[in-house]
């Protein structure tokens, strides 16, 4: 089961379009932060700062080469966080079961509809 704080930690990370226009541009290849930024045309101080919070979250890794800083995706991450949204999204996920495999909701609406008639 997916932690709900995890996930909302996760499409934080994505909830801003910029950040995700820069997975998109990484798909593939690794870009410095200027090339980025051209890209975008936005700052480099701009790129930066969605740069750090992919990087802290896994999404991104940096690669010194020479005076830049390459960022290129991380595969890995990538693999762990499609499987948590598609689990997230999943309709045929079975809902939470008792032993028997009758769903919570209907027998914690049981057992309260059993408390209402002793009490009658």
């Amino acid at each position: 089961m997916n932690d709900p704080k995890d996930m909302a930690r996760l499409l934080k990370v994505l909830s801003v379009d910029t950040r995700v226009r820069i997975v998109q541009m990484l798909k593939g290849r690794a870009l410095c932060v200027n090339a980025l930024a051209a890209r975008l045309d936005v700052t480099q101080g701009a790129v930066s700062q969605h740069l750090r919070v992919m990087r802290d979250a896994g999404l991104v890794i940096d690669e010194k080469r020479g005076y830049f800083v390459h960022y290129h995706l991380n595969e890995e991450t990538l693999v762990a966080w499609r499987e948590k949204i598609n689990r997230l999204l999943d309709l045929k996920q079975e809902a939470r079961t008792d032993k028997k495999g009758v769903p919570k909701c209907v027998v914690a609406m049981k057992r309260k509809k059993a408390v209402r008639n002793r009490k009658t």
